[in-house]
């Protein structure tokens, strides 16, 4: 194949494929993302810890892989790890200052999934403290800026990730969703990303199973992409508490990209849960815009009511609250967490033990009834967001954390219920403002433990309303001079 000029205008799977048919090198893509990197990350955030030489190194070692090893989806290509997931012998700051010197000696069973699979981390993505915020900023990095518009947020709480896709500076990213934080960056973004099952990929060995909220999933600029690298993601390990069930025998996430999804019933909404949240005319468009597109192509869309009852907030605040004490944190180093930060685990350490086991019932009661209201339905098509990307300051730490946080409430309302429920869910970038070109996502939820078809869904969207070229600007853009701090 002919190699363009710019080797991150490709797709990940362009880029492997170059790898395999000896017009690129494994270090000669390592070299030219962290070039890249490197000449956008004091502008936008993305990394919080870039690893030149651990990466030219494991692309080096990538010369001897079997001949097996190396037809691999992604052989050779660059990707980032969210700086909430460990890796070995990488700083892991979990986005904090209390935790600036921890160095994991053992990797995340994620992270030596991607290693299997030919991948080569260039650094750990940026990422809000603990995960705990739907933006992304800390006090060891600062925040991660929208790529379309820098002066907006990125979202998060991988927007790192998102950012670090958006901008090539690789063409996929590990990220993870506990509320919404891979939808939330994905639709800020104008990425598609793939919130997976419960249990589809491993948390562990370390990762904490609290609640039950939190998954690893993709980022990428294509569908096929992201099936892709979920592909190398997907699997139990033993002592995992759960286990989403594998596709059949021989088949690949990556395979249904290039299936037909059929002729599918959607069920939609667009009003959340939460009560008392206005929905920005602009993502009303975009729902609308998306339901037209999928009658389109054959599909039967319906409108369906809200599945869920206003009572899900009050369980999900005390689940959070708790799942935000799982870093320890000695007394001395508290302090050094943000306001918000400390807000959550305050608000947890009111949680009595009956308190927290009544919204970890409650979650599953209203999952239960929301799955079986939706059991007639394929798909259900949601809004990503309630609001459009909002300013950096937005949401500032330093007034009340209250005010914050219930600005993020609003903001995510639409994604954390899929959280509880454990129901696989993508953002998938269809919809662009007339006047500023700000991405504004869409969100599809699937059956339970069935991403397969939401992968096959989105790849007929993306043929049918390509938004590869939409790119060109963000990819073929000179490095910006650095904001002022």
């Amino acid at each position: 194949m002919s190699t363009p000029t710019d080797p991150h205008a490709l797709t990940a799977l362009e880029q492997a494929a170059a790898v395999r048919a000896g017009d690129l090198t494994p270090e000669e893509l390592v070299r030219h993302h962290l070039a890249r990197a490197e000449a956008f990350d004091e502008s936008f955030g993305a990394f919080v810890t870039r690893t030149p030489e651990a990466a030219l190194s494991a692309a080096a070692a990538l010369r001897e892989r079997s001949g097996a090893e190396r037809t691999a989806p992604l052989f050779g290509v660059p990707t980032a790890v969210k700086d909430l997931t460990d890796t070995a012998g990488v700083a892991t700051t979990y986005g904090s200052k209390a935790f600036l010197a921890h160095v994991p000696s053992a990797d995340a069973h994620s992270v030596t999934r991607l290693r299997a699979a030919g991948t080569i981390s260039i650094g750990k993505t940026n990422t809000p403290e603990f995960g705990c915020c739907c933006y992304t900023d800390n006090d060891v990095k600062g925040p991660a800026r929208n790529p379309w518009d820098p002066a907006l947020s990125a979202g998060g709480s991988s927007g790192g990730s998102a950012v670090a896709v958006a901008l090539g500076l690789v063409p996929v990213a590990h990220a993870s969703d506990g509320g919404g934080s891979i939808r939330i960056p994905a639709s800020a973004c104008g990425l598609f990303g793939i919130k997976p099952s419960r249990g589809r990929v491993s948390s562990g060995p370390a990762g904490a199973e609290v609640t039950g909220l939190s998954v690893q999933g993709p980022l990428a600029r294509s569908v096929r992409d992201a099936a892709a690298l979920l592909d190398a993601l997907a699997g139990p390990e033993p002592g995992d508490p759960h286990w989403a069930p594998p596709l059949p025998e021989g088949e690949t996430f990556l395979g249904h990209a290039d299936r037909s999804p059929g002729r599918l019933r959607i069920g939609r909404y667009a009003t959340p849960a939460a009560e008392g949240v206005t929905v920005d005319p602009e993502c009303v468009a975009a729902w609308e815009h998306a339901s037209a597109l999928l009658e389109s192509l054959g599909h039967t869309v319906e409108d369906i009511p809200t599945p869920f009852g206003p009572e899900i907030s009050d369980h999900f605040v005390s689940a959070w609250g708790v799942q935000s004490l799982r870093y320890a944190v000695d007394a001395d180093s508290e302090a050094l967490l943000r306001p918000v930060t400390r807000a959550w685990r305050e608000y947890g350490r009111t949680v009595s033990g009956e308190r927290f086991a009544a919204a970890i019932t409650g979650m599953q009661r209203a999952s239960r009834r929301a799955v079986r209201a939706t059991a007639a339905y394929d798909v259900v098509l949601t809004p990503t967001l309630a609001t459009v990307p909002r300013p950096v300051e937005y949401f500032d730490e330093s007034g009340d954390p209250l005010v914050n946080l219930h600005r993020q409430s609003a903001f995510s309302a639409f994604t954390s219920p899929y959280n509880m429920t454990g129901q696989p869910a993508v953002n998938v970038p269809l919809y662009w403002t007339a006047g500023e070109g700000i991405p504004i996502g869409v969100s599809l939820v699937g059956r339970p433990a069935d991403e397969a078809t939401l992968i096959a869904l989105s790849a007929q969207l993306e043929e049918a309303l390509p938004w590869r070229d939409r790119y060109a600007r963000l990819l073929s853009a000179a490095a910006p001079a650095a904001p002022a701090r």
